[in-house]
């Protein structure tokens, strides 16, 4: 079973995913306005029950961002080791996580556009998994760590390439573009270890490879990431960490490949799906 968030008609709905449409289901749970409300009452399993003998009820809708009001997304920067020798700079593997915040205003949906503003033309892709915290827990153990996963989806962590050097220690600004990475298409319930140990990203730029690689490649592995977050804040339901992404991004390649408007990117995990978006300029 999957869940996206997703607009028909002008009104949002979340539900489940068919091949024939979508199952809306906010409106038989009014205590959980939106999927978010579900993951962080425990709820998935409950609504996948409900869709089971329900209609599809939309086969004409729009993609949202997943999770569009998520108050919390970390993404963990530089986790693979190629990925850490493209900086070029004799490091190396850090003993700690690079780490740092998004909004859910900086992501669209599946099929929508990554928007590239006026003031760059520096838009980059970066293919990720991420995971969606189900249960609240503190110093959590690495042992414990899957089980405060409530689902896992795919993020492209577009990026502003120049904008993340604007300040010296920090790359916030190149990272918060209204509408310039997405995430999606949609959940899948975490009920299955494999979901990420044998998880691999392939992200294509108009058909070509630009990254392949495996999640069991990472330095900061995802029990990792969530050990070491839970050590200095108490992670919540609901709360997003975007994994990594591996070597192959544009700002990398000789020359770098910046996305331009017409391309279109998707990110494929074996065990999730595959997330497609092309690219506009914003209109002024």
């Amino acid at each position: 079973m999957k869940f996206a968030t997703y607009t028909a008609s002008g009104e949002q709905h979340y539900g489940a995913v068919t091949d024939a449409g979508m199952i809306a289901l906010n409106a038989a749970f009014p205590q959980w306005p939106t999927l978010l409300d579900a993951v962080q009452n425990n709820g998935l399993g409950e609504i996948a029950a409900a869709a089971e003998a329900a209609p599809v009820t939309h086969t004409d809708f729009d993609f949202d961002m997943v999770l569009p009001n998520a108050r919390r997304i970390l993404c963990v920067g530089v986790n693979f080791p190629d990925r850490n020798a493209e900086y070029k700079d004799g490091s190396e593997q850090p003993k700690y996580m690079s780490l740092f915040p998004r909004f859910a205003s900086g992501f669209t949906g599946h099929d929508r556009p990554l928007i590239r503003p006026p003031e760059s033309e520096q838009l980059d892709y970066e293919g990720e998994v991420a995971i969606v915290i189900g249960k609240a827990g503190r110093r959590i153990s690495q042992a414990d760590a899957y089980d405060h996963i409530a689902a896992v989806t795919i993020c492209n962590e577009g990026t502003i390439r120049d904008w993340v050097r604007h300040a010296k220690f920090n790359v916030t600004q190149g990272k918060n573009w209204d509408n310039s990475a997405a995430i999606g298409p949609w959940l899948v319930p975490f009920t299955d270890a494999s979901l990420l140990d044998d998880a691999r990203i392939v992200t294509r730029v108009n058909g070509e490879v630009r990254q392949d690689d495996v999640l069991s490649r990472m330095m900061h592995p995802v029990r990792r990431e969530i050990e070491y977050v839970s050590t200095f804040m108490t992670l919540q339901p609901g709360d997003i960490i975007v994994t990594g992404t591996p070597t192959g991004s544009g700002a990398r390649l000789d020359p770098p490949q910046f996305l331009k408007p017409g391309d279109v990117v998707e990110v494929e995990v074996n065990t999730i799906g595959t997330l497609r978006n092309t690219v506009e300029d914003e209109i002024a």
